[in-house]
């Protein structure tokens, strides 16, 4: 049975009880950046890692093993807690704020600890979130297990940076005269990605970066051998999230969020696994089930506040284990570029709900442009060099997706209008929808509004909101409806007292695009008088999709009179993408644009560079 409790209730009876008896190790080896697509012992396209692999034979590999976040600071973030992040305010990379955690909760290396555990971090956090006290023995460059008293358990986390996007961040120099180890014609692309040398050489760059990091994989292995508690210690594998390639890292795709994950079962403890060593497990699994997995190996209880269920320990089984079917996924602000998108993959099928269609999947994200293959995809683009497929990325997004992974595992054939998915797509719909307001999911709201208001308490400011949220929840999903059955809705939301409601009602508009063209009077009223700064600029950016009206002088307007970096950035969102749209809009956009206040902000800058680039 699965002890679950608050937060410090019977710990006392827990831990005096482990003090009596042995308790397994647990390693955490973490590579930066990549799904398993790129490890042949997951994807038959994949690189070869030994060392992984024999971690593999002497374990057990799981098939479905997700992040719940497709970038570094979410999906951490989710990991430390076993929380989901839009319902405790920790969704957006990177923070702008950290939030506290929800009352009572720790991130759960503390409990580990409070018991007589010896825990280290080498080194990286990246946490959305306020520590707290009590969570690390030790976080460094340096930090080891091997300082630990003698007989101590230890939790060591480790990653490893080799596999990180910035490894693709070469110069076409570098490109030119630095061969690959994998020879880059033999390499299966992606069908998304256009089959160049540029392409071609990134894959090859990134197999010798997975090879690379299985042999570090290896020499952790040996160091636990040589101290003699290799067999003592459970030992995971697995990447902080997907990536890295284009359309992975920062994208609800598989590629974004479908992780490799092996535990080496030490033969100590293979009682409290469900299946014995070299099994490979079909259930699924996600980052927020990890925490709580290493406290019931320990014999501890599971705090209620957190949304994970644990994968080994007493009383879990493989049919338990195989029986879960379900991985949601989320997707917001990345630095600079602003999104909202969630995803519900259950079983063989997948589907994933774009609550802004319109920011298409390649809007700028200085960071991602770095790398060559993005740049030069874009072009591509731009020059009409690309079929159809690997066009998808820079076109106007559907509201919704659904795909048969099965059959379509590169997710590029949307089923959402095939009549023989009708059912599925409801009901996954439904699910998805159900989820969002059971949590309830805090991007509802703008950041800005959340920074202001909820940053003491996100997860109580959103139980306290969960009715308006549900509210919300509805009106954008009124853009799945026809727009004649949705018309009366949407004219409702648009003329609420609640600025929300107006703000969805607009967003709604724009998914609908050109049926929603009736709006358009009392839109333009909007643009120019709604008291709320957000509400005008949707306003301005539904009436520039359509083409009805220069947006210029009302975004304009607005990014002058904000004292808030975070809705500038958001704002700057939308200008980002009318300009480079077609038909482009032109916008007049310097540092004298912005209050003194915020004309520094790190995100400004970002779009500013990229805004002045021309």
């Amino acid at each position: 049975m699965i002890l679950r409790v608050f937060p410090g209730l019977l710990l006392m009876i827990a831990v005096s009880h482990l003090h009596a008896a042995e308790r397994p190790n647990f390693v955490w080896l973490v590579s930066e950046d990549n799904s398993k697509h790129y490890l042949k012992l997951f994807d038959e396209h994949g690189a070869e890692t030994p060392r992984i692999a024999e971690m593999a034979a002497n374990g057990l590999l799981l098939e479905h093993a997700f992040s719940n976040a497709p970038v570094c600071s979410v999906a951490r973030t989710t990991l430390i807690t076993g929380c989901y992040a839009p319902r405790i305010g920790t969704q957006f990379h990177r923070k702008m704020v950290e939030v506290p955690l929800p009352d009572g909760l720790r991130m759960f290396p503390a409990y580990l600890r409070d018991a007589g555990y010896y825990t280290t971090n080498q080194q990286k956090k990246d946490y959305n979130a306020i520590e707290g006290d009590g969570v690390w023995d030790e976080s460094s460059k340096d930090a080891t297990w091997r300082n630990r008293r003698d007989g101590q358990p230890f939790f060591h986390y480790q990653s490893f940076p080799v596999t990180h996007e910035s490894s693709l961040h070469f110069s076409a120099e570098e490109m030119a005269n630095e061969s690959t180890e994998t020879d880059p014609q033999k390499i299966t692309l992606a069908p998304y990605h256009p089959d160049t040398p540029t392409f071609r050489y990134t894959y090859g760059r990134y197999h010798d970066c997975i090879r690379e990091m299985d042999g570090q994989i290896g020499e952790v292995l040996d160091q636990l051998k040589a101290d003699g508690v290799l067999e003592d210690t459970f030992v995971f594998y697995f990447g902080d999230h997907g990536g890295v390639l284009p359309r992975s890292k920062g994208y609800l795709y598989e590629s974004g969020l479908h992780v490799p994950l092996v535990v080496r079962v030490p033969e100590k403890w293979k009682h409290l696994a469900p299946a014995p060593r070299s099994t490979r497990i079909d259930g699924f699994v996600s980052f927020i089930d990890f925490g709580p997995t290493l406290l019931h190996l320990a014999g501890l209880p599971v705090p209620e506040q957190v949304d994970g269920r644990p994968f080994l320990g007493e009383g879990v089984t493989l049919a338990d284990v195989n029986s879960r079917d379900e991985a949601f996924g989320y997707a917001d602000r990345m630095d600079e570029k602003y999104d909202l998108v969630r995803s519900l993959r259950k079983g063989r099928f997948k589907y994933i709900r774009s609550y802004q269609p319109f920011n298409f999947d390649g809007l700028q994200n200085n960071y991602r442009y770095r790398m060559l293959a993005y740049a030069e995809w874009r072009r591509l683009f731009q020059e009409g060099k690309l079929n159809a497929i690997q066009s998808q990325f820079y076109k106007r997004r559907s509201p919704e997706a659904l795909y048969a992974l099965d059959a379509d595992p590169h997710e590029i054939r949307n089923l959402a209008d095939d009549p023989k998915y009708a059912d599925t797509l409801a009901d996954l719909r439904q699910r998805l929808s159900g989820k969002i307001k059971s949590l309830p999911d805090l991007s509802l709201y703008p950041e800005s509004y959340l920074v202001e208001l909820a940053i003491d308490a996100p997860a109580s400011f959103g139980q306290s909101h969960k009715t308006e949220i549900a509210r919300l929840v509805d009106i954008a999903d009124l853009c799945l409806q026809p727009f004649d059955d949705a018309h009366d809705a949407i004219e409702s939301a648009l003329y609420s007292d609640n600025p929300w409601a107006r703000y969805w009602g607009l967003i709604t508009c724009s998914a609908h695009g050109g049926d929603a063209m009736s709006f358009v009077p009392v839109v333009q009223q909007m643009a120019s008088a709604d008291p709320e700064r957000l509400v005008r600029v949707r306003a301005a950016e539904y009436l520039a999709l359509q083409g009805v009206d220069d947006p210029q002088s009302t975004i304009m307007e607005a990014l002058q009179s904000t004292r808030s970096a975070s809705e500038a950035n958001l704002i700057l969102n939308t200008v980002v993408l009318l300009r480079d749209r077609q038909p482009r809009c032109e916008f007049d956009i310097s540092e004298n644009t912005f209050h003194s206040s915020i004309r520094n902000a790190e995100y400004v800058q970002r779009r500013l560079s990229y805004l002045t680039l021309d």
